[in-house]
């Protein structure tokens, strides 16, 4: 059992964010401290939501409560996904630092929660982008960014598997270790299959690629399930290469269920054993 930091948005209603990302984190069974960087109603998927983004102050407030109380050398990992603001950015970064300086050991994984493909950048694109480029990528062990965010981070597109390669190099050259590209989809893949990448400079390019199930409208949190599943099973001591492949087997367990249960919203508590005992294994080779 490992002690995670998770630095995400909070919605009351739904799964998102660590909504989303208690869910597998416990069944994989690990404890969680949650840090929540906004609380809304709901997601803003659905177009009217209510809540705030939490003050600097706010934050800063928790983070020195967690220390007082001699957590930090107790955290083995600390997870981020939607900042909402990049002055929250550097309060996390400061954060890790302090951590590791009770903790070297401690793993960052960041997911750099930006924008997707069709729907281009849902942050403020002069501070966050070039925050989870400039800084938080040189300090992550490991970052999972879906296609369209590894386009950005490595400043190119990213059409097929040539281009995939190049643009893994480059976010290892500007600092990242390990790098998982969620919802990849090259254009010499079938329309109902969908991949996903995992990178690391001292084993190479791995890929798996599963069904891709049409849900209409696609449940927003997928890749929230899909960092801190990643993170679960590293921190239960498997390799990169196979907490992909049972992530992504998690992941189609849930969308299956979702699927059949005709949800908005990812169907994560029926699908909670895909996490620890998913329904299909899926190869992984080398790309």
């Amino acid at each position: 059992m490992s002690l995670i930091l998770s630095v995400q948005s909070h919605v009351a209603y739904g799964y998102v964010g660590n909504r989303a990302a208690m869910i597998p984190l416990h069944a994989l069974g690990h404890e969680v401290i949650e840090l929540n960087t906004v609380g809304f109603s709901n997601h803003p998927g659905y177009g009217a939501f209510s809540g705030r983004i939490f003050t600097l102050d706010e934050l800063s407030t928790l983070v020195e409560g967690l220390k007082a109380q001699g957590l930090f050398s107790h955290i083995d990992a600390v997870l981020t996904g939607y900042i909402g603001d990049h002055e929250l950015g550097h309060l996390v970064m400061e954060t890790l630092q302090q951590i590791r300086a009770e903790n070297p050991d401690c793993l960052y994984c960041c997911d750099p929660v930006m924008g997707d493909v069709g729907r281009g950048f849902f942050v403020d694109e002069q501070s966050i982008p070039p925050f989870f480029k400039d800084i938080a990528l040189k300090e992550a062990d490991l970052i999972v960014p879906n296609q369209f965010e590894a386009s950005y981070l490595a400043g190119m597109e990213i059409n097929n598997d040539d281009d995939a390669r190049v643009a893994l190099g480059r976010l290892h050259a500007l600092g990242a270790k390990g790098v998982v590209m969620t919802s990849y989809q090259p254009q010499s893949l079938a329309h109902d299959k969908i991949s996903m990448l995992v990178s690391h400079p001292d084993m190479g390019i791995y890929q798996v690629i599963t069904p891709r199930l049409d849900l209409d409208p696609m449940p927003n949190g997928a890749g929230d399930v899909s960092a801190a599943t990643l993170l679960g099973h590293i921190l239960n001591g498997k390799p990169l290469q196979d907490a992909l492949a049972l992530t992504a087997a998690a992941l189609v367990d849930v969308f299956c269920a979702t699927q059949q249960a005709s949800r908005r919203e990812l169907h994560l508590i029926k699908a909670q054993s895909a996490f620890t005992d998913p329904s299909k294994n899926y190869t992984i080779q080398r790309l």
